[in-house]
């Protein structure tokens, strides 16, 4: 279980900075493993009160991309949203797992608990 560890952490490190054309071009022609909704997802829950614009920027989308991401994982359940004042605040509901069936034992709270110890 280590060495899952290990890659998952290799593969996720790049959310911890900011979107980076030439980075993503040199290191296997720009793919990752999660999709942009994961990365939405795991910013949320390191990151608590970001803005929809700096998620965007963050995981190189449109604002507006973000937003239905955002509005994607509050329809399934995933995150909660919640009005406070003018902005919305969003919080992860930390017991779901990853969708796929081939990932389905896997706890995203495991691995967003796991990207905690290694920032």
């Amino acid at each position: 279980m280590q060495c899952f560890s290990c890659i998952i952490f290799h593969v996720l490190k790049v959310m911890y900075f900011r979107y980076d054309k030439a980075y993503m071009e040199a290191n296997q022609s720009g793919w990752t493993f999660f999709s942009n909704h994961g990365h939405v997802y795991f910013l949320i829950a390191l990151y608590p009160g970001i803005s929809l614009r700096e998620i965007a920027d963050r995981v190189g989308i449109t604002e507006r991309t973000a937003i239905a991401i955002v509005q994607d994982l509050v329809d399934s359940e995933f995150i909660i949203k919640e009005k406070i004042g003018r902005s919305n605040q969003y919080e992860v509901i930390p017991n779901k797992t990853l969708r796929h069936p081939l990932e389905s034992r896997v706890a995203l709270k495991e691995l967003v608990n796991l990207m905690k110890k290694k920032r």
